[in-house]
């Protein structure tokens, strides 16, 4: 099964480089504006089923790319950072030093306090992905840059100790697809958004 995803337009946290995690930020305004010019590339084969994160910033990205009706599915919900929520990662590697080099040398083990990790994201990812590998219809995922990593983690086999092998731009969308069993594999990384009154 067909599964394109697509990470949340930039929000003003976004912007300003802090972590959102959990909280339900809206998007940018001018994101809105610009998504709305943009729209997937034309398909054959049958028309997607749009899913996206509960959290608002996801929901809003579905709309503004023409989705004209949305599911919402918590397990894709951004993960848990926890303590960390509103911080910046540089200002945390300053402070933190040596300890949070440490953490983030564990890769899929990776921990935020009171927080998540994306092995934990993983888990809840993968009985989602076998009812997709088991659903009659290609899906449109909106989520976030959490889950995001931690699907190409399980299509490729990347344990996130080191820099990831495929570069993943997130303002595209990236094709993947779901077999019965729901594993994930990475069909087509970075598919660009095109503008809305291309032929």
């Amino acid at each position: 099964m067909e599964l394109l995803f697509i990470r949340h337009g930039p929000t003003e946290w976004n912007e300003a480089g802090r972590i959102q995690g959990r909280r339900d930020i809206p998007l940018a305004p001018a994101t809105r504006k610009a998504l709305a010019t943009r729209r997937l590339p034309d398909r054959t084969g049958g028309s997607f089923r749009w899913v996206s994160s509960p959290l608002v910033r996801a929901r809003q990205t579905a709309e503004a790319l023409g989705a004209e009706q949305v599911e919402t599915e918590p397990r894709l919900t951004e993960m848990d950072w926890g303590e960390w929520e509103g911080r910046s990662l540089p200002s945390l590697r300053e402070e933190l030093g040596e300890a949070m080099r440490a953490n983030e040398a564990r890769g899929l083990d990776f921990e935020t306090p009171a927080g998540d990790s994306p092995r934990r994201v993983q888990a809840r990812l993968r009985p989602w992905l076998r009812e997709i590998g088991e659903s009659e219809r290609p899906v449109v995922v909106v989520s976030h840059k959490g889950v995001g990593r931690a699907l190409l983690a399980l299509a490729i086999g990347w344990d996130m100790k080191a820099k990831a092998p495929v570069r993943l731009r997130w303002e595209h969308a990236h094709r993947f697809e779901v077999s019965r069993s729901g594993e994930p594999r990475l069909v087509e990384p970075n598919v660009e958004l095109v503008p809305r009154d291309s032929e």
